[in-house]
């Protein structure tokens, strides 16, 4: 089985947003792989290998589309296992959704990968764009927000979990298809592939870490690196950033001093009631 990941490096979001001239300052970010991305990383290294004696027995194929020195978090998802990447050179500035989704379906029709595996969105723009217009250019069934993923014993198709308001639902679609992949993917037992044993339990702490033979052996695998022109896009993206402000601070709080008083002030002054 042959897997696609597109990957994308975002701003760490743990540090203090800065506001700058009405956009958001990142000089001196520190930069990551996305972590829904690097869970996808995690569903298509799980889909392929026996878990138990780490046996690999498919290829996944890293893309990411950034500027240069996004090689770095490239690295990281080959030290995590990949054996692959595309780095398509661009400045965060020149590209939008629409543009990543020309880019990927390009070189899906060039890779002809079995299954699209990526983040649910990325946590620096929240867009949540990408996985469904991507099946939708491709015209390939989709299952997004996966929460599980078991492969059939014939590899021709995937039973996708997804939690729903209701509780959860089931989504069978074939090969090819674009998965993205909600947080819980990553609990022990979220992803079943016929090959790695039942009693195998995953690590239920996210992805899994680097090791240093996986950091050394990243160093030597292929990097390919292409430019926007080479899939036809331009750096001419459909939306453009304005301004970023903060929301206003928010006034302070009452206490209140019994329930009655509480609900009385709901009704009248908040309007809640």
């Amino acid at each position: 089985m042959k897997i696609l990941v597109p990957v994308k490096r975002v701003p760490d979001p743990t540090q203090k947003t800065k506001i700058k001239d009405n956009h958001i300052d990142l000089t001196g970010a520190s930069w990551i792989v996305n972590t829904f991305d690097e869970y996808a990383v995690e569903t298509a290294l799980r889909l392929i290998e026996n878990g138990a004696d780490g046996s690999k027995h498919g290829e996944i194929v890293v893309v990411s589309i950034g500027p240069d020195d996004a090689a770095k978090e490239i690295r990281t998802t080959l030290a995590m296992g990949a054996d692959r990447a595309i780095h398509v050179v661009a400045n965060d500035s020149e590209i939008d959704s629409l543009t990543v989704v020309k880019i990927l379906k390009a070189i899906v029709e060039s890779e002809k990968p079995d299954l699209v595996i990526m983040g649910k969105q990325a946590v620096d723009g929240d867009a949540n764009q990408v996985g469904q217009m991507l099946a939708g250019k491709l015209g390939w069934p989709q299952a997004t927000f996966a929460a599980t993923i078991e492969l059939d014993s014939a590899n021709k198709k995937l039973t996708v979990g997804r939690e729903v308001d209701g509780g959860v639902e089931y989504k069978q679609v074939p090969l090819n298809s674009v998965i993205t992949v909600d947080l819980r993917i990553v609990a022990p037992k979220s992803v079943k592939n016929g090959v790695t044993p039942d009693s195998h339990n995953y690590s239920g702490e996210g992805a899994r870490l680097p090791s240093l033979k996986g950091i050394m052996a990243a160093k030597k695998k292929p990097l390919e690196q292409k430019k926007l022109a080479d899939f036809g896009a331009e750096p001419k993206p459909a939306i453009e950033e304005k301004s970023v402000a903060l929301p206003p601070p928010r006034a302070a709080g009452q206490f209140v001093s019994d329930v009655p008083t509480l609900v009385k002030k709901l009704a009248d002054e908040a309007k809640a009631l």
